[in-house]
């Protein structure tokens, strides 16, 4: 009998578990048993409604492990889960441990792992933002830099690799995780109660999420970006949920209007209901803008970059800088009926998964030759 192929699937931040969701459920529909895993919880994220409530809602099994790491400057979160998951190896190693997206969570575990010579697979190689004033770039080309196999989103994913000096034999275009979780779960989108509460239409109120520090930590440019929302938005209710750091800036700058519903972080299935219905979703993820590539869903992107450039090239996104002069003109076209219609992306089919554990089963068989 074939020993199965045991696996480490890291997961600690929010964008995390819908990227290894899907993976899980796939393993679970092999048949003998192929591939075993652990699921390792970093505890980057805590709060109930950015982490617990997705296990729930996702099917994600409990925690196999979790190493409780919780908050902290960077350096101390980081820390915190290297030396938890130190601790776990030094118990038991993984054939394999596979890290996804580009959180502290992704970088510190993959790390470790190679460090202590357990091989690492990258589920979202091989992106590009070339912003190195944010963490996540840092931590993308960290771990990219160390990894042994590489699956990626988009055959540009995959250029970026090979310019570094990637073995093309390593990198394996498989397409987006996070894709597979959205197609499983668009018919169990659920209504939240601010759907009811506000009387909300299909089509007749706008989306916002900001969270990165260029739009959020100066006050009076976030004050600004919100104004040029609320003066721009043609009196459409404004629904944002708001992420904590967020939440901090708000609280001081005093922010207010009838229009601008502020309420607390949804879940996976009321989030994307939300963003489903709505007239366009302005943000400054990198997540969300593939989300509403394939949901058809406008979307402008208060960024100077992306590390998701097929969204704009491809989707239904449009990337206009952090200047809050941008928002108008942007706004204006979409009310003039005149937004680019998106195509989804190759591969993003709902069947990533699957062809990441079909390559993982055959490098092993290989490597067993």
């Amino acid at each position: 009998m074939i020993k199965p192929i045991i696996i480490d699937l890291i997961a600690g931040a929010r964008p995390n578990f819908m990227k290894i969701a899907p993976i899980i459920h796939a393993i679970s529909k092999l048949k003998n048993n192929k591939i075993q895993f652990r699921l390792i919880h970093t505890g980057q994220h805590y709060d109930i409604n950015m982490s617990s409530v997705f296990f729930k809602e996702l099917e994600i099994p409990n925690p196999d492990i979790n190493l409780n790491a919780g908050s902290g400057s960077q350096a101390e979160q980081s820390a915190a889960i290297m030396i938890g998951y130190e601790k776990v190896l030094n118990v038991s190693k993984p054939d394999l441990c596979l890290v996804v997206g580009d959180v502290t969570s992704t970088m510190s575990c993959a790390i470790v792992a190679r460090k202590m010579q357990v091989p690492v697979a990258h589920v979202e190689g091989g992106i590009r933002s070339g912003d190195w004033s944010m963490p996540e770039e840092i931590n993308r080309i960290v771990t990219d830099s160390i990894s042994n196999y590489f699956f990626t989103t988009t055959k540009n994913a995959c250029n970026n690799l090979e310019k570094t000096g990637v073995n093309k034999k390593s990198i394996f275009f498989v397409g987006n995780t996070m894709i597979d979780t959205l197609l499983k779960n668009r018919l169990k989108f659920s209504k939240p109660k601010i759907w009811e509460k506000l009387g909300l239409k299909e089509k007749e109120y706008i989306i916002i999420t900001l969270h990165r520090p260029a739009n959020v930590d100066e006050t009076e440019n976030f004050t600004k970006i919100i104004a040029e929302i609320i003066a721009n938005s043609r009196e459409l209710p404004l629904i944002f949920p708001v992420h904590p750091r967020t939440l901090k800036v708000i609280n001081i700058s005093g922010i207010s209007h009838p229009r601008l519903h502020l309420i607390e972080p949804l879940g996976y299935l009321e989030f994307n209901y939300l963003v489903n219905r709505s007239k366009v979703v302005i943000t400054d993820s990198g997540g969300i803008t593939e989300e509403t590539t394939v949901l058809g869903i406008p979307c402008i992107t208060l960024r100077d970059n992306t590390e998701r450039p097929e969204t704009v090239k491809i989707g239904t996104n449009k990337l206009i800088g952090t200047n809050p002069k941008a928002i108008k003109p942007t706004l204006d076209l979409l009310f003039s009926n005149k937004w680019k219609k998106g195509k989804i992306p190759e591969k993003w089919d709902g069947h990533t998964s699957e062809r990441i554990l079909n390559h993982i089963i055959n490098i092993f068989q290989i490597n067993q030759l």
